[in-house]
C-alpha cells in the first residue's frame, strides 16, 4: 500500500497525517527535477550577467550601460555550493559542471549520494567551512523545521564578496530580512529567486500580492520568478511517465522509488 504525492516533497499536514498510517508508504514523483534545475541555471545566469537591468535599459533605447563599469560575473572555474543534493540538486550540479564550474554539495544523508558522484558531498555540519569557498549558492532544500533559516545573517557573512544566491527550494530556508539587506548593501552580488515568503491567499489576490514584506522588486540585482520553476511545456507528459514507472515497479513487486521519510519531511 502506498500514497503517491505527484511532486517533490509533501505538505507538513500530510506528513503528520500519514504518521498515523505506518503501514502505508509515501512516495514522490521527481518528474520536475530537470525543469527546476534548468530554471536554477537560468536564474543564476540572468543574475550574474545582470540581464534584467540591461534589458530594461535597451527597451528604453538607453545604451549607457554599455559604457559603464562591467558588473557582470564570469562563471567558468567558479565554485557552486548546492544545498540539497537530491534529484533536483544533482541535476543542478550536472548543469554547473557543464559550464565549467566546480561543485560542492550538502546532503542530509551523505551515504545516499550516487557512489560515482563527481561532486564533493558533505553533511550540513560542514556548511560553515564551505561557505567561504562559494561563488554561487544554490538552495535546493525543502522547508522543514531543520532547514528553516539555514541561511541567515551569520551564514551570509561567511560568504566571500560577490556571491550569487539562487533559491529554487523554499523561501523560508533563507532568512528574509538577512537576504534583503545583503542584497541592498552589496554583500551579495545578486540573487535569482523562484520561491518566496508571501503567496496569494486566493485567486482574487493573484494580481496584487507582494512576495515579501521587503521591496525586493526595487533591487536591480534581483531576478524574480513566481514559483513556477517546475513547469514546462511537457510537464504533464513527464509526470505521467514517472508515475507509470512507479506503478510498474509496484506491479512487479519491486521496490518503489522516491519513498518519503516522514520524520525528515522529504
Amino acid at each position: 500500500r502506498a500514497l503517491n504525492i505527484p511532486w517533490a516533497g509533501l505538505p507538513p499536514t500530510t506528513a503528520e497525517l500519514m504518521k498515523g498510517f505506518p503501514h502505508i508508504d509515501v512516495h514522490n514523483l521527481h518528474h520536475n527535477a530537470r525543469p527546476v534545475a534548468e530554471m536554477a541555471i537560468t536564474l543564476m545566469l540572468a543574475a550574474a550577467k545582470r540581464i534584467v537591468p540591461l534589458d530594461r535599459s535597451m527597451r528604453a533605447h538607453d545604451w549607457t550601460p554599455r559604457y559603464e563599469r562591467d558588473a557582470t560575473l564570469m562563471l567558468e572555474d567558479k565554485t557552486a555550493l548546492v544545498m540539497g543534493y537530491g534529484a533536483i540538486g544533482q541535476q543542478v550540479a550536472r548543469l554547473c559542471r557543464g559550464l565549467g564550474m566546480k561543485v560542492l554539495a550538502i546532503r542530509r544523508n551523505v551515504a545516499a549520494s550516487p557512489p560515482d558522484s563527481p561532486d564533493e558531498v558533505h553533511p550540513l555540519e560542514d556548511l560553515p567551512r564551505l561557505l567561504p569557498k562559494t561563488d554561487v549558492l544554490f538552495i535546493c532544500l525543502p522547508h522543514t523545521p531543520v532547514t528553516d533559516s539555514n541561511i541567515g545573517e551569520a551564514e551570509l557573512a561567511l560568504l566571500p564578496p560577490g556571491v550569487v544566491l539562487v533559491n529554487i527550494g523554499r523561501g523560508s530556508v533563507v532568512n528574509e530580512a538577512a537576504l534583503y539587506h545583503a542584497l541592498c548593501d552589496g554583500s551579495l552580488h545578486s540573487a535569482g529567486l523562484d520561491v518566496w515568503y508571501n503567496y496569494p491567499s486566493d485567486e482574487a489576490a493573484r494580481t496584487h500580492t507582494a512576495p515579501s514584506k521587503y521591496p525586493f522588486h526595487e533591487l536591480d540585482n534581483v531576478v524574480m520568478s513566481p514559483h513556477r520553476a517546475g513547469g514546462s511545456d511537457d510537464s504533464n507528459v513527464r509526470r505521467m511517465a514517472h508515475l507509470a514507472r512507479l506503478l510498474n515497479a509496484a506491479s512487479r513487486g519491486e521496490e518503489m522509488p522516491n519513498q518519503v521519510n516522514l520524520d525528515a519531511g522529504y
